[in-house]
């Protein structure tokens, strides 16, 4: 009975998704338009991969299924998505789309895990905790997913940003302005850094001041080395302060940031490293040295 239960609530659910599928022309088109409107950004030509028929499929029922579920949660969860989102560079993926993708896992993973417990015979008190376990892993995994990648990302763009800061003093003390050796290092700075001055270049190409297209890569990158850079150049742009000398002490303060961070880093590699220590590594020595004398100490009792 459970099984058809089950089985009743997916067809239906798959009937609702293929009608919401119908209509997808138009919704990706205003997804399009809310995109532009929210990131203000629009990947080059070179860079947009073609994506398959299935792929595309299943985006537009992530699409209609978070458009569903966002309308039910409101505004502000469809916003901390957006941070995620931004947070970890996936500008080509929508806040809706996102949450369409979690509710499909938090739909999965139970359905698998009700699935696996029926045809391997597991007592049927496991069934409900592993289902309600699987519907939080499924809604919280992509989440996690992001999130981990967002992590990695800002500390990619903190680890950068001093190298960044040493190219913007050599190039204005050469004569350049401020935009003008944006521009000159994004063009020769690969990775988070360089995607995020190429976004900041274009939101000004589209008549956005210095500082508020500065004030949107923070929004995008917060963190402690790149708050620091905007707010030092926002406020050399307001005081009428040589931006070389600001950006050649952001530089001395940003080298010595980061070696801090690395002995900090180091400070914690005894603790991290305890822990392997005391329950892998000790436990194979002490069986390889003290296991023969053990033998003979039983066998001398024997």
């Amino acid at each position: 009975m459970l099984f058809f239960l089950i089985g009743l609530a997916l067809a239906g659910a798959s009937v609702y998704l293929v009608a919401k599928a119908v209509s997808m022309p138009r919704v990706r088109a205003a997804e399009t338009i809310a995109k532009i409107d929210l990131y203000g950004y629009s990947r080059a030509a070179d860079d947009v991969e073609e994506s398959s028929a299935m792929r595309g499929a299943l985006d537009d029922i992530a699409g209609a299924v978070g458009s569903v579920v966002a309308g039910r949660f409101g505004g502000k969860h469809e916003q901390d998505v957006r941070s995620h989102l931004m947070a970890a560079g996936l500008y080509g993926m929508t806040s809706r789309r996102f949450i369409g993708y979690q509710t499909l896992a938090a739909i999965t993973f139970p359905a698998a895990w009700i699935w696996f417990t029926g045809t391997t015979g597991m007592a049927g008190f496991f069934v409900l905790p592993g289902a309600v376990l699987a519907v939080y892993l499924g809604w919280r995994a992509p989440l996690i997913i992001v999130d981990r990648r967002a992590r990695f990302r800002l500390q990619e763009i903190d680890y950068e940003l001093p190298e960044l800061v040493d190219l913007l003093v050599v190039t204005v003390e050469a004569g350049l302005g401020f935009s003008g050796s944006l521009q000159v290092a994004s063009e020769r700075i690969d990775g988070p850094l360089g995607e995020e001055l190429r976004l900041t270049l274009q939101e000004q190409n589209m008549g956005l001041t210095t500082e508020e297209a500065l004030r949107n890569m923070l929004i995008r990158a917060d963190t402690p080395a790149v708050r620091s850079f905007v707010r030092a150049v926002t406020q050399g742009e307001t005081l009428g302060v040589s931006i070389g000398d600001i950006l050649r002490s952001l530089a001395t303060e940003m080298r010595k940031r980061r070696r801090a961070s690395a002995e900090e880093r180091a400070q914690k590699a005894p603790v991290k490293i305890l822990f392997p220590l005391v329950f892998l590594i000790f436990p194979a020595m002490f069986v390889i040295l003290l296991g023969p004398a053990v033998f003979d100490f039983l066998e001398a009792f024997k």
